[in-house]
């Protein structure tokens, strides 16, 4: 078995990493996953968090992401990010920006509420959750976004 396998971590906006690691850990929907080389194939869609990569020389990198999916197999991980940043690149302003957008998803959700299942508004909840713990692990303040009106 390989000590690496191949990790991708892209975003619309922009490829974010592309390298050989030992291992990836993921901030699945259903709980946290390590993938290593070998692992068994799979499809694991994020939650907020951060986007663990130890490299091939056991550097650790971070990355904030807010959702998304990983698919894995024996040899890579890919993972598509909804939105992803490096972790040195998520300044208060950024993660603002992101604390907002979750309010407007979440406010777009409960304006429907009447139309759309108790299950979406209990997601846009969630994910709002999500997005505050992620800022509060790194130090960020999460009461400083603005709310939409």
């Amino acid at each position: 078995m390989a000590d690496t396998m191949q990790f991708d971590l892209v975003s619309p906006e922009r490829r974010l990493v592309s390298v050989q690691v030992r291992e990836v850990r993921l901030p699945g929907t259903d709980g946290d996953l390590t993938a290593m080389p070998g692992h068994a194939p799979t499809i694991v869609t994020l939650r907020p968090g951060l986007v663990t990569v130890l490299a091939s020389d056991g550097t650790p990198s971070e990355f904030a992401v807010t959702g998304g999916f990983a698919e894995i197999n024996h040899e890579s991980v890919s993972l598509l990010a909804e939105r992803g940043h490096p972790r040195e690149e998520l300044t208060q302003e950024v993660f603002n920006d992101l604390m907002a957008d979750a309010h407007r998803k979440k406010k777009a959700i409960e304006q429907k509420h009447g139309s759309v299942g108790e299950e979406f508004v209990a997601a846009a909840v969630k994910l709002l959750a999500d997005m505050e713990a992620l800022g509060t692990h790194v130090g960020l303040d999460p009461n400083q976004a603005s709310v939409p009106d």
